[in-house]
């Protein structure tokens, strides 16, 4: 696939480092990403969500050039995968962890990929010892955990010291320790600049993880935002037993407030963010005040409401619709990126 010879530059520092441009895939007559566009900026982390079979998966497998488009591009710093100079000091993925030669250690997976690429042995110990293996480097792979096998695929996605990352799914088999870990360790990466992708069906982990989410369901964007936009316009309860005194205050200082009987007696809504005011109006009021708290939209509540109505609501669930047939991998994969199966996704976690 060409790409224009104005967009081959690199990105500078306000512009997005992977854009999605009208992407579509179909298998047949199973359309698995369909006219899908969004972008991701540096120095973010955004999380990719979507039901088994919304095409994430698949719309990452395209980003990296392991499944050819029927439509549009995937670009990462204005040129797509396959036309990346140094690909890995580009762009790390990690796929899959169960990519891993089961007799092979740890360390030595490591040194084949770094031997193919000219980065030397001390980066490969750097690595192991920044994601917390180290002590199983020497250890076969076969015998790794999945926790263990996620710890290695993200220090291989790390080899190069790219500044974009995609990852599908880097917390499962992760236990909490190795979750909390991998949050302060992304947003680490963050903070550097690095442009960070992560596909998940952990909505509370993603919630506390991202800066950005895009929303996809049957390949389709259904919603774009940042955490924050997703949840809402910022709102106060407080619960108290002098709710019309209460109430009288909090309007009388040009704020939006009532009552707010879904959450119990006593319970009035504040169309604000901050507690620090609503407390001293309570205060000043004479009214006691028994709970006060930031209300914010679920996000889980949100992604089910989204993906779970009828126009969204995945369309091979009842059908019996077949899956799509296997399509072979377009050329070479990534090389910190080779998953096992080669044909599109069969679950799309």
């Amino acid at each position: 696939m060409s790409v224009p010879a104005a967009a081959q530059r690199a990105v500078g520092p306000s512009e997005a480092a992977i854009v999605v441009q009208d992407l579509s895939k179909k298998f047949g007559d199973f359309v698995a990403v369909d006219n899908l566009s969004f972008e991701v900026s540096p120095g973010r982390i955004t999380g990719f969500l979507g039901p088994n079979g919304a095409g994430k998966t698949t719309t990452l497998r395209m980003l990296l050039g392991l499944v050819r488009p029927s439509a549009g591009t995937g670009l990462i710093d204005g040129v797509t995968y396959a036309q990346l100079d140094r690909p890995l000091q580009t762009v790390g993925a990690a796929l899959e962890a169960t990519n891993f030669h089961p007799g092979r250690s740890g360390r030595d997976h490591l040194r084949v990929l770094a031997a193919t690429h000219g980065i030397p042995d001390s980066r490969v110990d750097e690595l192991l010892a920044l994601v917390g293996i180290p002590a199983a480097a020497r250890k076969k792979a076969g015998g790794y955990s999945m926790g263990m096998r996620q710890r290695l695929g993200l220090a291989a996605a790390l080899l190069g010291d790219p500044h974009v990352l995609i990852l599908d799914e880097p917390s499962n088999g992760l236990d909490p320790e190795g979750i909390r870990w991998l949050r302060g360790f992304l947003r680490h990466l963050a903070s550097q600049g690095k442009t960070i992708l992560i596909s998940s069906h952990l909505l509370s982990e993603v919630e506390q993880t991202v800066d950005d989410v895009v929303i996809i369901a049957n390949g389709q964007l259904v919603r774009q935002g940042t955490i924050d936009e997703l949840h809402g316009e910022a709102t106060t309860l407080v619960r108290t037993s002098g709710s019309r005194a209460l109430i009288g205050a909090l309007r009388g200082a040009g704020l939006e407030a009532g009552d707010e009987p879904a959450q119990g007696p006593g319970a009035v809504r504040v169309v604000t963010g901050d507690l620090a005011q609503v407390g001293d109006l309570a205060l000043a009021a004479g009214v006691p005040v028994h709970e006060l708290r930031v209300l914010r939209t679920d996000l889980e509540r949100l992604y089910f409401q989204l993906t779970e109505s009828p126009e969204n609501r995945n369309r091979n669930l009842d059908t019996g619709a077949a899956e799509p047939p296997p399509e072979p991998p377009v050329g070479p994969p990534p090389v910190a990126a080779t998953p096992d199966r080669t044909g599109p996704e069969e679950t799309d976690r």
